[in-house]
């Protein structure tokens, strides 16, 4: 057998596992002895609330795969996380969670129970705000380039806006606040307003607003916007609207979205993409009261052009009306002068006409019967029948062109008889003599002066006592 070596010896030499750690603490002290800006992304964010310690964890993720490449443990002591804590949230408006990409100044410090750590000293919460706003370029970038970053924007905003979609949390106050200034308007407007349930903090906002986006689609025609609103609320909340997914929705959406999720400087990639972004859920009421006051406005200014522009016409058509009015009479009594004048033309040359008419048409009756008379002693029995038949077609001919004739005489009659002066008396006008000449005007008479009124059953004598003048 092969004796074992006695290493009791080397059993007196060995460390305890505290020596061992109290040698690496010491080594890493003396390697380690200043402070480290450290840049990584927290994760499992813990305050002990009775300590006020913040327990954490640093990690750094490969870039394109995200897997975990290096973790360490970190604590920030209370008095320190007391000040760091509201200085971060102040100036990036991001609460301090898991998640975030950090700088920070730190401690390496080793525990012989606890082992390797980190402690936080210090944070630069511009650092923070890059990331942040490298992230939400990022987005912006990516939706312009697919060309969505603007669709949105381009819809045709409606004239009367009053059935929307509402998006927010029932319970609220901002939905309330929302709710009171609309329906309560001074103009007394009427709104239809449909609430669809979301979830408008913590990590399943993105999920629950698109969800309700996708129930309101369903139902796009009843609708003319949607609003999203959110009322109250920490100001880290708003991260969960600088969603790619979300905005993407958001901006391909077929209604207007109106947005109202933050305060006057915090603006979310959601509210870039919407339609209009207002600051909040009461300023987005306001914007739809005004929508409506623009519209009535309008209208308001097209009925005084419509009462000025009626008017004016009723102005021209009255003095058009009242110049007739005045013409009326001297354009009667032309019209029956130049009447009068023509059945005075007409009587002489109508029986003239007449009778020379009938002269010529005798003439010509005569002159072909001679001429069938010539013809039928010349011609044997057949062609006097066809001569006969031709005598009987001439005979028609002229008993119709006589009677189209006195047909003519008889309307030329009837119109004379129309603009002779008798008819014209007899419908009720009357002609003004002075010394045997019919007077057109007032003012050729003077006061005194002896006038006839000549009606159509007689004369009546009169003299002018007093002039009325137009």
């Amino acid at each position: 057998m092969i004796p074992f070596p006695d290493n009791r010896a080397d059993e007196r030499k060995a460390l305890t596992l505290r020596e061992l750690n109290l040698r690496i603490k010491s080594v890493i002290q003396d390697g380690f002895p200043d402070y480290y800006w450290l840049r990584a992304e927290t994760s499992d964010v813990r305050v002990n609330h009775s300590s006020g310690h913040c327990y954490l964890e640093f990690i750094e993720k490969h870039p394109q795969t995200g897997q975990l490449l290096a973790k360490s443990r970190a604590s920030i002591w209370a008095k320190t996380f007391a000040l760091l804590k509201p200085y971060f949230e102040k100036e990036t408006g991001q609460a301090f969670v898991s998640g975030l990409t950090v700088l920070v100044k730190v401690s390496v410090e080793f525990h012989e129970l606890y082992g390797f750590s980190l402690t936080v000293y210090d944070i630069d919460p511009t650092y923070t705000l890059g990331d942040m706003a490298r992230k939400r370029m990022e987005i912006l970038n990516r939706l312009k380039t697919e060309g969505i970053l603007t669709l949105n924007k381009e819809l045709l905003f409606p004239s009367l806006p009053q059935r929307i979609a509402v998006i927010t949390s029932p319970t609220a106050a901002g939905y309330e606040d929302f709710m009171n200034q609309l329906m309560n308007n001074e103009a007394g407007y009427p709104f239809y307003v449909k609430l669809f349930p979301a979830l408008m903090q913590g990590d399943k906002t993105e999920e629950s607003v698109i969800s309700a986006l996708d129930r309101i689609y369903s139902f796009a025609d009843h609708f003319d916007v949607v609003v999203i609103i959110r009322g109250g609320g920490a100001t880290s909340d708003l991260n969960s609207f600088d969603s790619y997914l979300l905005a993407a929705n958001c901006a391909q959406f077929p209604l207007p979205i109106i947005t109202g999720i933050g305060h006057e400087r915090d603006e979310t990639v959601l509210d870039m993409v919407a339609h209009t972004r207002t600051k909040t859920p009461t300023a987005v009421a306001e914007f739809l009261i005004g929508c409506m006051d623009d519209e009535a406005e309008n209208l308001a200014l097209l009925q005084d052009r419509l009462v000025a522009l009626a008017d004016m016409r009723l102005m021209e058509e009255k003095t058009f009306i009242q110049l007739l009015v005045s013409k009326l009479p001297i354009l009667t009594m032309s019209s029956l002068e130049k009447a009068h004048s023509l059945v005075q033309v007409l009587g002489r040359k109508l029986p003239v006409g007449t009778v020379s008419l009938l002269a010529e048409q005798r003439a010509f009756v005569n002159d072909r019967y001679r001429d069938i008379q010539r013809l039928t002693n010349k011609r044997s029995n057949e062609e006097k029948g066809v001569i006969n038949e031709l005598y009987r077609d001439i005979q028609e001919v002229t008993k119709r062109r006589i009677t189209e004739q006195r047909n003519l005489l008889q309307m030329t009659e009837q119109f004379v008889q129309m603009g002779s002066p008798d008819y014209i008396l007899k419908r009720g006008y009357t002609l003004t003599l002075k010394d045997g000449t019919i007077q057109k005007s007032a003012s050729s008479f003077v006061e005194g002066e002896c006038y006839i009124t000549r009606f159509s059953d007689g004369d009546v004598d009169g003299i002018v006592t007093k002039m009325h003048k137009k």
